[in-house]
């Protein structure tokens, strides 16, 4: 905007100094003051307010004026340098701002489809695996549900007492590959059922369904020589999904058992107010604590598993508000307090 309002005075001054005798007069502009100096910076002429010329530089600010130096093509008048000045009211810095903040806005918009575009692109073939991976646990889930579960129902059925001990031994280390078996599957079919499972609420009898799920892993143990000590003193119900507390039993016990030692102790105690597991196992750092329900989290790799029983855990617990604690020793062993 300076440079052309220089381009205009030039022109006028070019024309004052041809028909000098005609005009005589200094060519002014409403829209900018101005002043000429000739070649040894002394003072022409000039409607500036202040005399002091910055010659150094070719735009500067003063107070609240801005400050244009030029020169023009020919010695009209026997001017050297011309000073055009104008208020400094800010208006072209707020047009600079202005243009940047859309320039910027407009310029992330684009950069920000481009980039769901890009990342849609990118990630399709981790979504096709990821898809794959789902229609396989599903589908391996659904083929495993009726061996499993005919195992697991004729060994029940067999009379163990009458057996010679050798076959009871065969017959004991087929039941627990079943139930091993059993468990992951029932919580493979949770995770991928879980937005789709209905529950069924209702009053549950506590007490009745720990020593179910106590008896049900009780050759689990005995692999292992762990001794189960369980103190119900009392009837306790629930409101709860019968199923989905099961699931929460079951994984703590099998966590239990999975992480003790050898002829180690699983303690269950139950009052109105809360349910304890506690065992004698190799126990958890504060690190493994505070990463407890991350899914597929494995602290030890040495005792197989997927990682998401505490996960299911985790999710049973909040869909009823039920408080779960973890405090843990090394080589001492894990509690884990339920509250309700």
């Amino acid at each position: 905007k300076l440079q052309e309002y220089s381009s205009d005075f030039v022109f006028r001054l070019k024309d004052l100094h041809i028909n000098f005798d005609k005009y005589k007069y200094y060519p002014r502009d409403e829209k900018f003051k101005s002043a000429i100096y000739d070649s040894s910076k002394k003072r022409i002429f000039s409607t500036l307010k202040s005399n002091e010329i910055n010659f150094d530089k070719v735009i500067y600010i003063t107070d609240d004026k801005i400050h244009f130096i030029t020169q023009p093509e020919s010695y009209y008048l026997g001017t050297k340098y011309i000073i055009i000045e104008i208020p400094e009211d800010k208006a072209w810095l707020e047009n600079v701002y202005s243009f940047l903040f859309y320039f910027v806005f407009i310029a992330l918009f684009f950069m920000l489809i481009l980039g769901y575009f890009l990342l849609k692109l990118f990630l399709k073939p981790m979504k096709d695996a990821l898809y794959l991976l789902d229609r396989f646990i599903k589908d391996t889930t659904h083929e495993l549900n009726t061996p499993v579960s005919t195992i697991v129902t004729n060994i029940e059925m067999i009379k163990k007492a009458s057996l010679d001990e050798k076959l009871s031994k065969k017959i004991n280390r087929i039941d627990i590959g079943a139930k091993t078996i059993s468990n992951i599957y029932d919580d493979l079919t949770y995770l991928t059922l879980n937005n789709k499972i209905i529950s069924n609420n209702k009053n549950v009898n506590l007490s009745r369904l720990i020593e179910q799920r106590v008896e049900y892993f009780h050759t689990l143990a005995n692999a292992k020589r762990i001794d189960f000590v369980v103190n119900i003193k009392n009837d306790v119900y629930l409101f709860i999904d019968e199923k989905k507390l099961s699931k929460l039993l079951d994984n703590l016990l099998s966590n239990a058992i999975k992480y003790n030692k050898l002829s180690g102790v699983i303690k269950v105690t139950l009052n109105e107010k809360h349910l304890s597991i506690q065992d004698s196992g190799k126990g958890m750092s504060k690190h493994e604590l505070e990463n407890l329900f991350i899914r597929y989290k494995r602290f030890d790799s040495s005792v197989g598993g997927f990682g998401i029983g505490l996960s299911i855990v985790s999710l049973i617990a909040k869909e009823y508000e039920l408080d779960i604690k973890f405090t843990s020793k090394l080589d001492k062993g894990t509690k884990v307090i339920i509250t309700w």
